[in-house]
C-alpha cells in the first residue's frame, strides 16, 4: 500500500494576531484581514452584476426654482423667462437674497402687498444685501420700487455698492436716462458722488455708442459736483465722443484736460490724432504729433501705421502722403503693413505711379511683398491703360515665387480687351483654366464684349460653348452680358447678337426683358412690342416684368384696352405690377376718361408696394378732404403737395373730378380747376377739357344712382315690359 500524503493540518484558530484595520483592496492584492503576525484569510466573494440605473425622463419642475416653491403651478401664471434673474445666477446668491428673489418670482415680478409682505419677515436688509439683489435683478420697475422700499428702513444708509448696483440694474432695462439721475440722487440723500460712479455711467454710455450722453454725464461731473476727472478717464471720454464723430466736444474736453494740469499720456495723443485724421484737419494733427514729440516720445511705426489706415479709406491721399513724410522724419523704418496700406491706397485712388515708387522703394530693401499689394498695382495699371507695366509685374509677381489669383488674371484680360488684344486674351484665359483657377463671368464678359463688337459671333459662340463644358450657368451669365452690353453699346448692338444667338438656344426671359425694357428707354417702342410677341410665340412664358414693360409700351401707343389685358394677366399669376407700370396705366385710363378705374388702380398701387408714387398718395388725401365739399381744403392740400415738389397732373385732376362727383358739388370742383388755371398750371383749353370730363362724370354717376334705385325698387322689368329701351339689357 502506497504511503498516504500527509493531511492538512488544520490551522488554529485560537492564535493570537495583531489588528492593524482593514487594508484597501487594490486589483492585483486580495483582500486581507489583519495585521503583521496574522492567520492570512483571502476572502472570495462571488460575482454580483451591478444593476443598471433606471433613467428618469428630465422633468424641469425638478430643478427650477419657482416649480420647487410652487408645487401646483397650474393655479398661477408662470412668469416669462425673461423676467426673471437666471438659475444660475440665483444659485451664486446668499440665503437671505435667495429669499428675496424668491420672493419676487413668486408674485409674477410685481411689486404687491405680498412682495411686501414676504420683506417684512426679514429684520433688516443691509446695503450689501440690497446690491447682491439689484446685481441679478432685470426688472428695472421692480429694481426701482426695492430700492426706495431699502432706503426707508430706519437707519438705513445705501452705500456705494448699493448705488452702483441700481445703476447697472437700469442700464440693462435701456433705462439711461435714469441712470443719469444718480448722481442727484445719492447728493439728496447726503452721499457725494466720487469719480466711480460718473465712470460706471460714462462706460455704459461709451460702449453703447451714446456721445452726446457722455458729455452730459462729464459736464455734470465737472461743473455741477465739481470732480476732477483721472487722465484714464478722460481718455475714455474722448475716445468716445471721437467714435460718436463728436470731434469739437473731444477737443473741448481736451482743452480741459489741460487746464487741470495733467500730463498727457501716448493714448491720449493718439486718440485725438485719430479723430482728427478722421475729421480731416491735418493741421492740428501735426500740431498733435508735435506736441507728443516734445513731451512724451516720438510715434512708432505701429502709429504711423493706424494714421495712414484711417485717412486711407476717407480717401484723402496728400494727407497720407504728409503722415508718410513725418514718418521718414522721425526716423521711423515702415514695416510691410505700413508699406502694403499705403501702396494699395495709393493705387486705388489713382495715383499709381507713387504707390509704384514705394514698390520699388520696399523691394530694394528686402521687404516681403504681399500678393495683395501686386494686385492692386496690376488692376490700377490696367484701369490707366498701362498694360505692359501690369505684366510686368506679373513677371516679378511669379519670379517671387507667387501664383497669380482670378482677380489678377481678369484684371489683365480686361486690359488686353481694351487695347484690341483679345487673341493674347483669350490665351490668357486658357492659362487661368490649366491652372484651376475656375474662372466666373468677371473673366470671360471682356472676351464677349470684345467679340460682340467686332461681330465674332462663331467665336463668341464657341466660347459659350466652353463655358458650358466648364460648369458654368451660361443663361445667368448672359443675362449679365446683356445687361453689360446695353450699357455700353446701346439697345441696337445688345439685339444684333442676341438675333444670333437665337439660332443657337441661348434665350431666356431675362434677356428678353433687358432688350425690351433697353429698346422701350430709346424709344423704339414698336421693336420691344415686336420682341414682345416673338416671346409669346416662342416656348418661354412672359413673366410679370415683361407684362410690366408692356404695359408701358401700350400706354405710349395709345392702347389702353390691350395694356388692361396684360395688367390682368399679371393679377391671374398673383404678381404685382411695377410701380411704373402703375402710373403709366393709370395716367392712361385717366385721359380715355376711365376716371373710376384709375382710381381702383391708384389704391390697388398703394396697397401693394412699400413705397408708391408721390401723386398717388395725395390723390388718397384729396379723395379724403373732398368729403367736406370743402374747395378751400382741396387747395390748401394742392398748395401742400406742391411744395413737397409734386407737380399736380392728371391723376390729381381726376382725382379731383372723381371725388366731388361721389361726396361733393360741381361748383366747388370747378372752384378748384379755376383756382389752378389763375395760378397757370393749367391752360384755358385743358380747363375746358377737365370741365367737359366732370359733367360727363357726373351725369354718370346720376344715370348709375337711377339705374340702382330702379333695380332696387324693382322697377327695371316693368320699364322693359312696356318696350323701354334705354335700359341696358
Amino acid at each position: 500500500m502506497p504511503p498516504q500524503p500527509p493531511q492538512p493540518t488544520k490551522p488554529n484558530t485560537n492564535k493570537f494576531y495583531f489588528f492593524y484595520g482593514h487594508r484597501k483592496p487594490s486589483q492585483n492584492r486580495p483582500t486581507v484581514r489583519g495585521g503583521l503576525f496574522s492567520n492570512r484569510q483571502t476572502l472570495n466573494t462571488p460575482y454580483q452584476p451591478k444593476p443598471k440605473p433606471t433613467t428618469k425622463p428630465f422633468n424641469i419642475k425638478n430643478w427650477d426654482p419657482h416649480f420647487l416653491s410652487n408645487p401646483t403651478p397650474s393655479t398661477s401664471p408662470s412668469p416669462s423667462p425673461s423676467s426673471h434673474a437666471p438659475f444660475s445666477a440665483s444659485l451664486r446668491l446668499s440665503p437671505i437674497a435667495r429669499f428675496i428673489v424668491d420672493a419676487f418670482r413668486k408674485n409674477d415680478n410685481k411689486w404687491c402687498p405680498n412682495v411686501f409682505a414676504e420683506l417684512n419677515k426679514l429684520r433688516r436688509v443691509p446695503p450689501n444685501l440690497v446690491a447682491e439683489v439689484l446685481k441679478v435683478q432685470t426688472n428695472h420697475t421692480l429694481a426701482s420700487k426695492f430700492f426706495h422700499w431699502a432706503g426707508k428702513q430706519r437707519g438705513y444708509n445705501h452705500n456705494f455698492a448699493s448705488y452702483n448696483a441700481f445703476a447697472y440694474c437700469l442700464n440693462r432695462g435701456n433705462q439711461f436716462r435714469a441712470a443719469d439721475q444718480l448722481p442727484e440722487l445719492m447728493d439728496s440723500q447726503g452721499k457725494s458722488p466720487s469719480e466711480k460712479q460718473f465712470e460706471i455711467l460714462i462706460r455704459m454710455h461709451s460702449d453703447a455708442n451714446r456721445g452726446l450722453r457722455v458729455y452730459h454725464v462729464y459736464d455734470k461731473m465737472r461743473n455741477k459736483f465739481g470732480v476732477r476727472p483721472r487722465v484714464f478717464l478722460y481718455n475714455r471720454i474722448m475716445d468716445a465722443l471721437v467714435r460718436t464723430g463728436h470731434l469739437d466736444l473731444a477737443m473741448s474736453v481736451y482743452n480741459d484736460f489741460r487746464e487741470d494740469g495733467l500730463v498727457e499720456e501716448s493714448v491720449t495723443f493718439m486718440v485725438l490724432v485719430k479723430g482728427l485724421c478722421k475729421g480731416g484737419r491735418i493741421d492740428e494733427m501735426l500740431e498733435v504729433l508735435g506736441r507728443m514729440r516734445e513731451r512724451l516720445c516720438k510715434p512708432d511705426v505701429f502709429a504711423y501705421t493706424a494714421l495712414v489706415r484711417i485717412l486711407v479709406p476717407e480717401g484723402n491721399l496728400d494727407a497720407c502722403l504728409r503722415v508718410w513724410e513725418e514718418m521718414k522724419q522721425d526716423g521711423v523704418e515702415p514695416d510691410v503693413m505700413a508699406y502694403a496700406t499705403m501702396i494699395v491706397g495709393l493705387a486705388k485712388g489713382g495715383r499709381v505711379q507713387e504707390g509704384y515708387e514705394l514698390f520699388k522703394e520696399m523691394k530694394s530693401k528686402g521687404c516681403l511683398v504681399d500678393r495683395a499689394i501686386y494686385g492692386s498695382l496690376v488692376q490700377a495699371f490696367v484701369a490707366g491703360g498701362k498694360v505692359g507695366l501690369a505684366f510686368d509685374l506679373l513677371k516679378d509677381l511669379v519670379s517671387s515665387g507667387y501664383r497669380a489669383d482670378l482677380g489678377i488674371y481678369n484684371s489683365l484680360i480686361e486690359g488686353l480687351c481694351n487695347s484690341n488684344r483679345v487673341q493674347k486674351a483669350y490665351k490668357l484665359f486658357q492659362m487661368t483654366v490649366r491652372e484651376g483657377l475656375e474662372p466666373d463671368i468677371l473673366t470671360v464678359k471682356p472676351l464677349l464684349l470684345s467679340y460682340a463688337e467686332a461681330n465674332r459671333m462663331e467665336e463668341f459662340c464657341r466660347l459659350l460653348e466652353q463655358m458650358q463644358k466648364l460648369g458654368f450657368p451660361v443663361i445667368a451669365d448672359l443675362s449679365k452680358f446683356f445687361s453689360l452690353l446695353e450699357q455700353k453699346k446701346g439697345p441696337i448692338m445688345a439685339l444684333e447678337a442676341f438675333t444670333h444667338l437665337k439660332e443657337k438656344g441661348h434665350v431666356s426671359v431675362e434677356i428678353y426683358n433687358i432688350l425690351m425694357e433697353s429698346l422701350h428707354k430709346i424709344g423704339e417702342v414698336k421693336k420691344a412690342l415686336s420682341i414682345f410677341d416673338e416671346m409669346k410665340g416662342s416656348n418661354l412664358k412672359p413673366d410679370s416684368f415683361t407684362y410690366s414693360i408692356a404695359i408701358l409700351c401700350l400706354v405710349d401707343l395709345g392702347e389702353i384696352q390691350e395694356a388692361c389685358v396684360c395688367h390682368n394677366k399679371i393679377i391671374e399669376m398673383s404678381c404685382i405690377p411695377s410701380v411704373a407700370a402703375y402710373s403709366s396705366l393709370t395716367k392712361g385710363l385717366c385721359k380715355i376718361g376711365e376716371i373710376d378705374e384709375a382710381m381702383m388702380l391708384v389704391c390697388d398701387c398703394l396697397g401693394n408696394v412699400s413705397d408708391g408714387p408721390m401723386e398717388f398718395k395725395y390723390s388718397l388725401t384729396i379723395i379724403h378732404t373732398c368729403k367736406s365739399n370743402d374747395a378751400e381744403k382741396v387747395i390748401a392740400v394742392l398748395n401742400e403737395m406742391m411744395e413737397q415738389g409734386c407737380s399736380p397732373d392728371n391723376v390729381i385732376y381726376s382725382a379731383i373730378i372723381a371725388s366731388m362727383c361721389k361726396h361733393g358739388t360741381i361748383e366747388e370742383a370747378r372752384k378748384v380747376f379755376s383756382n389752378l388755371r389763375e395760378r397757370n398750371f393749367l391752360t384755358e383749353s385743358d380747363t375746358i377739357v377737365y370741365d367737359e370730363l366732370l359733367i360727363d362724370h357726373m351725369k354718370r354717376k346720376t344715370a348709375d344712382l337711377v339705374l340702382s334705385s330702379l333695380k332696387f325698387f324693382g322697377l327695371e322689368s316693368k320699364l322693359k315690359a312696356k318696350g323701354c329701351k334705354l335700359l341696358p339689357s
